[in-house]
């Protein structure tokens, strides 16, 4: 996983992509504009930096141009809501990796950073995900995660592999706990009591469940639920819950 440094002036921005990067499992240092972008990007183990065009002070194409004159290496993904395709044709010429517009989907967001983090050209990467959407790596007796392109294409080797998979016996294992589970809390839902509050119970127990039957996995409950994964992530601090090691608990637990 890489070290991530997000230059946004918007704080609630930061803090979407910080909870979305953390949950891929990767490590988020955070700047809220060009003097605090300047001083974290001396940082030698930053791999990818997301970079807000639009900011007070500093604007981001103006630090993407000092960066690249001064010969910095590490990918620059710059993001925007206002700016045109001309701005992000001349962030790219400029030495950009790759332009992300607001709002960024997640599906967007993780696979710019996969390749960024891995150096693909982005000539390469139409045809490579061409490849990826025809391609299967599934084995007998396993069930793969979202992580098995990453282990056919990434060159990574076998038992790396095995690393990402989990055993069909153990994920169903998993996934009876969890509907036993999620059965004995429905029993105690009170029908009795106001539509929002045994609304926000059943969705509590059917958010847990899932998550439990996806292995933890923000982005396939997303999927199964319907959400687009900054409104999930709302749902989930509406419901008083928080995201723990891959586990919905409620807050005062």
């Amino acid at each position: 996983m890489a070290e991530i440094l997000i230059v946004d002036d918007e704080i609630g921005v930061r803090e979407l992509l910080t909870e979305v990067l953390q949950d891929e499992g990767h490590t988020v240092i955070l700047a809220a504009n060009g003097a605090e972008a300047r001083e974290q990007k001396k940082r030698p183990s930053i791999e990818v930096i997301l970079l807000d065009i639009w900011m007070p002070d500093t604007d981001g194409i103006t630090l993407l141009k000092e960066w690249v004159s001064a010969g910095f290496q590490v990918p620059v993904i710059v993001m925007s809501g206002h700016a045109t395709i001309d701005t992000a044709v001349e962030a790219t010429k400029m030495g950009a990796y790759d332009y992300l517009e607001k709002p960024i989907t997640l599906s967007k967001l993780t696979n710019t950073i996969k390749n960024a983090t891995e150096r693909v050209p982005i000539s390469s990467l139409i045809s490579s995900r061409n490849e990826q959407n025809a391609s299967g790596v599934y084995q007998k007796n396993l069930v793969v995660t979202d992580k098995r392109f990453i282990a056919k294409h990434g060159g990574l080797q076998k038992h790396h592999m095995q690393k990402l998979v989990v055993t069909e016996d153990e994920q169903i294992t998993k996934e009876s706990t969890a509907l036993a589970e999620a059965k004995k809390e429905l029993s105690m839902i009170n029908l009795d009591s106001p539509l929002r509050e045994a609304r926000d119970s059943f969705e509590r127990i059917y958010l847990s469940y899932q998550l439990a039957k996806l292995q933890g996995s923000m982005t396939r409950l997303a999927e199964r639920s319907g959400l687009e994964r900054t409104h999930l992530y709302r749902k989930i601090r509406q419901l008083g819950m928080e995201l723990q090691r891959g586990v919905l608990k409620k807050n005062n637990q």
